[in-house]
């Protein structure tokens, strides 16, 4: 939980600190702009709210590692749903409005965050997780977008190190490997889940875990 809360203020205080013309660069998603990834931040804000408030009794049908899903190719950007988020976010106009939205609900969402019993059963995507669990997975979620807006933003704020060490802990669980240790945890996310593809020097570490990059989240 604490790990979430760490992790989620990273990103939200990221984005405040955005000027107007960062908006306009590339993000680290295929296909979308800061912009588009900002837009993308609301609504993960809101599933953390509506998840956070649907609880559910059955038992728990994943946990923070298996509420992932690897996909076997990675987004193009051209996707209904990712070409959705860019012509909403063209609407809101202006770089202020959508700061402004995040920040209403991603503070939402962080006091949710902070007041919600870990143990409590929720549901979200037709699965049952507790909800420290769908937090925790929620540290990758936010994290992996943190790297992505800051990557083609020299001097931006990175994650927090605990929020990266629970990160890369969680890909390898999903990955069923552990990166090699010369691999910093930025690295280790990046390369493991396509954002940056490994050099030469890399390759030869990861030996056979090469072969089965990226881990393609969703």
């Amino acid at each position: 939980m604490d790990d979430f809360s760490r992790s989620w203020t990273a990103l939200r205080t990221a984005v405040a600190d955005l000027s107007d013309a960062d908006f306009a660069q590339p993000s680290g998603c295929t296909g979308w702009l800061v912009r588009d990834l900002v837009c993308h931040l609301i609504i993960d804000a809101q599933d953390i709210l509506i998840t956070l408030v649907t609880p559910a009794e059955a038992e728990p049908t994943r946990d923070a590692v298996t509420y992932w899903e690897v996909a076997d190719t990675a987004p193009t950007g051209d996707d209904p749903l990712d070409a959705l988020i860019v012509r909403l976010a063209a609407a809101y106009r202006e770089p202020r409005l959508l700061k402004i939205h995040f920040e209403d609900v991603g503070a939402a969402a962080g006091r949710a965050a902070r007041l919600a019993d870990p143990d409590l059963r929720v549901g979200t995507r037709d699965e049952v997780l507790t909800a420290g669990d769908y937090l925790c997975a929620y540290v990758l979620e936010s994290t992996l977008h943190h790297l992505d807006l800051l990557a083609h933003l020299p001097g931006a704020t990175e994650p927090p190190a605990e929020g990266l060490g629970r990160s890369r802990e969680m890909l390898e669980k999903i990955a069923g490997a552990a990166f090699p240790l010369s691999f910093s945890d930025t690295d280790a996310l990046l390369i493991g889940t396509g954002r940056r593809a490994p050099t030469e020097t890399e390759k030869a570490e990861l030996d056979g875990l090469a072969a089965r990059l990226p881990f393609v989240l969703g």
